[in-house]
């Protein structure tokens, strides 16, 4: 594919669109990348992460030796590309289709309140589709290597490709707001009437911890979410008047006034037929606030252990390996390095700090969330009928506040003693051991339920919890000797 012309227009794209370009968790600037995959550096490239590898296992990587190999196709239909067919091969659901309208893509000309930027997402791959755009952008999470980008080329030819994307991505996509890892953010800014960023105006990393009214700016929500949040609104005027201590030369810069939001009217200024869902789901936005910071947290207890674990063992040349160490076993430094981003991740399985949703009425919500009840559906279930999958959804996102995620593939590919350490920490909370501040949101009934469907539902616990599980007369997971 001849990508010149493409890296020339690139070029021109003001910065601005580009740098910012994350409110939405998909902003890939892709095309320019795959002219120039293999230059340039990127963070990550050497060992023991060696992220440019080839040797990946992303749905994305996987879907494209499936179609080498003859045995997959993609088609193509004249309203939506190559669209239908990503989503359908990926295993995508079009319920949890999200839009969102400020230019915060490298496709960015063609993005506007009346022309959103579509999003759909399941647990490993997020897939953003622009209207009359010239490529579909995918991030792909590896269980080893975290996201992934890709780009298929949306013109209709005899053998699409998903080609992966790597430089001008990861510039945006190893940052502060991902961990400083290779990953997934959404971002909530003060988008003008044509959908641009208002000069000087903050923005707002958004996750589960995110105060309601600090959400979703430069997106639609359909539903009662969007009342408390900034959603489906634009700035009244595109100038932001600097306070006295952001001019001084000689005081700290303090965070710009926020503009004021007009309403965009209770119709969407859309045409809702020209994509696969109505609008844009409340509850699939709470739940990518939740997953899209996870991932970027599992990526990173991933990498910190794999690197402390890579320069201890450059440090001691001549010590035998051992394999899957004790976290106690190791020197205080390389604890310290490994127990950090872990104990960050167990309080965020555990929705620590989640921002209450406000009484929210959850039977109206899931009745009108064709995401909720999908989502839902795909639960593993104990004997008594629970899931971590089941919604709460009136002043908590989940019934069960430990993250669906503990069941995926990149969870459980967590290097030792990393992965055995996250373990004890939950075993610890979830017995009531714990009790600290950080996990006052858990009654005890949240506690022993949430333990219980764990037990009983996920194969390969450690051999703590199974004890533990056995001295409590707990039912446990088939797979669990």
């Amino acid at each position: 594919m001849d990508l010149t012309g493409v890296v020339r227009r690139l070029r021109r794209i003001p910065a601005s669109a580009i740098g910012l370009g994350l409110a939405g968790c998909l902003a890939l600037p892709v095309l320019a990348q795959i002219a120039v995959r293999n230059q340039g550096y990127i963070p990550y490239s050497d060992a023991p992460i060696n992220y440019r590898s080839q040797d990946l296992s992303d749905p994305v990587a996987l879907l494209q030796k499936q179609i080498e190999a003859g045995n997959a196709s993609l088609s193509y239909d004249q309203d939506q590309g190559y669209l239908r067919s990503v989503l359908s091969l990926l295993k995508v659901p079009v319920e949890s289709q999200t839009l969102v309208f400020s230019k915060t893509s490298f496709q960015y000309p063609k993005i506007s309140p009346q022309h959103p930027r579509a999003l759909y997402y399941n647990d490993d791959v997020y897939v953003g589709k622009v209207h009359d755009g010239n490529a579909i952008e995918i991030v792909s999470f590896d269980p080893r290597q975290g996201a992934i980008f890709y780009l298929l080329d949306e013109r209709k030819v005899d053998k699409p490709v998903f080609q992966r994307a790597e430089l001008d991505c990861t510039q945006c996509h190893i940052a502060a707001g991902t961990r400083g890892v290779p990953g997934v953010l959404l971002r909530s800014v003060f988008p003008t009437a044509s959908g641009t960023l208002t000069p000087r105006a903050p923005s707002y990393i958004t996750d589960q911890e995110t105060p309601l009214t600090q959400r979703w700016g430069g997106w639609f929500v359909s539903g009662a979410l969007a009342k408390t949040s900034m959603a489906n609104a634009v700035t009244v005027d595109q100038t932001v008047t600097p306070t006295a201590t952001q001019i001084s030369m000689t005081t700290p810069a303090s965070p710009p006034t926020p503009p004021q939001l007009a309403p965009l009217g209770d119709k969407p200024p859309y045409d809702p037929s020209a994509y696969l869902a109505p609008g844009s789901d409340q509850v699939a936005l709470l739940v990518l606030t939740h997953q899209a910071q996870l991932h970027n947290l599992i990526t990173q207890t991933n990498y910190q252990t794999r690197l402390a674990l890579y320069a201890l063992a450059k440090a001691n040349p001549g010590q035998a390996s051992v394999e899957a160490p004790s976290l106690e076993a190791l020197p205080d430094a390389t604890q310290r390095q490994i127990r950090k981003p872990a104990d960050q991740l167990v309080r965020f399985l555990l929705f620590a700090n989640e921002t209450p949703l406000g009484g929210l009425d959850a039977r109206q919500i899931i009745r009108d969330s064709a995401f909720a009840r999908e989502f839902a559906s795909r639960g593993v279930r104990d004997s008594k009928g629970r899931s971590l999958r089941d919604f709460d959804l009136h002043d908590r996102i989940f019934k069960y506040p430990l993250s669906y995620l503990i069941y995926n593939v990149a969870f459980d590919t967590l290097p030792e003693p990393a992965k055995g350490y996250v373990y004890h920490r939950l075993l610890q909370v979830l017995s009531g051991q714990d009790q600290s501040a950080d996990f006052a949101n858990l009654t005890p009934r949240d506690r022993a339920a949430i333990l219980s469907i764990l037990v009983e539902t996920k194969p390969g616990l450690p051999a703590e919890w199974q004890d533990y599980a056995r001295a409590k007369h707990l039912k446990l997971a088939a797979a669990n000797p």
